[in-house]
């Protein structure tokens, strides 16, 4: 699938492959030790229209996490000063941990957050290299376990907390594309966490063995207050199930929104991309700072 495709038309991202150990958490060692520079290979062209946002200021670059059986690279943007800044938990596309992940970073840090992106295939497969959308898709997305994403991502804020830098009480998460659904799944699996937003995150499709439940089957039992940014033109995510998810989300008492940009598609937050819309990217990141900012984070 090329690039211009993607977001346009629906995706089969299920892929019928073995199961990995019982608990979820793969034991065959890292296919990713350190993060790449750049962009994904299979992101280009990478547009002019690409932000770069500056490291003045802040404390950033990559830097190894301690996981249950090793330790997998992130990216991570602090600001520069002295004291304990909240935690942002930024959560990749299916391209991985890239230069528009990293850039989403420096955003956050640079409005006092430590911003911290795990690279979260680092086991299944480096996809920084791979050219093809379809290739990603079958040979490491559908191999990463929801067990071991939230294990990550809490040693992701341990890591923080170890740090010195982070207030680990006042944790907040941004998930973009296949980092949309984990901001409802951590958000199932972690009470602690204070609010996420889920920029366009699979709501169904995704279940198998190693993903227990889609969104859709569990919105009732989310209590964390979530923020959903939607497409209304995205061919992956239908109107009835964003429906049914905020159906869901009402009997949860969590206080989660969910927001449709109405003539927009998926990726629109993404400024390297052709889906691209700044106006909706503009207001989704107001939205987003002043979700997390509303909810103690």
């Amino acid at each position: 699938m090329k690039l211009m495709d993607y977001g346009l038309k629906p995706m089969d991202f299920q892929n019928p492959v073995p199961a990995t150990p019982a608990n979820g958490l793969s034991r065959r060692g890292f296919a990713v030790t350190a993060l790449a520079s750049g962009f994904a290979v299979a992101s280009n062209p990478v547009l002019a229209q690409a932000i770069t946002t500056d490291t003045v200021g802040l404390t950033a670059g990559e830097v190894s996490i301690p996981v249950a059986d090793g330790k997998i690279p992130a990216y991570r943007a602090v600001p520069n000063k002295p004291g304990k800044h909240p935690v942002v938990l930024v959560v990749q596309e299916i391209f991985g941990v890239h230069e528009h992940i990293k850039d989403v970073c420096r955003r956050y840090a640079k409005q006092g957050y430590y911003a911290i992106a795990p690279e979260m295939y680092a086991r299944q497969g480096d996809v920084s290299k791979m050219s093809d959308i379809g290739q990603i898709l079958s040979t490491v997305v559908a191999k990463v376990p929801d067990a071991q994403v939230v294990s990550d991502l809490d040693a992701a804020v341990a890591f923080a907390k170890a740090s010195g830098s982070a207030d680990a009480d006042r944790v907040g998460l941004v998930g973009f594309c296949w980092g949309g659904r984990v901001a409802w799944v951590y958000a199932l699996n972690n009470p602690k966490l204070k609010a996420a937003v889920a920029y366009y995150g699979l709501l169904e499709g995704m279940q198998s063995d190693i993903r227990p439940q889609d969104p859709v089957q569990f919105a009732s039992s989310i209590k964390v207050p979530v923020l959903g940014l939607y497409a209304g033109l995205d061919q992956n995510i239908k109107a009835e199930a964003v429906n049914r998810m905020t159906e869901g989300l009402r009997g949860s008492g969590s206080g989660s929104e969910i927001v449709v940009f109405p003539s927009v598609n998926h990726g629109f937050n993404a400024d390297y991309r052709p889906s691209y819309d700044k106006v909706a990217a503009t207001y989704a990141q107001k939205l987003s700072f002043d979700w997390l900012k509303d909810h103690g984070v």
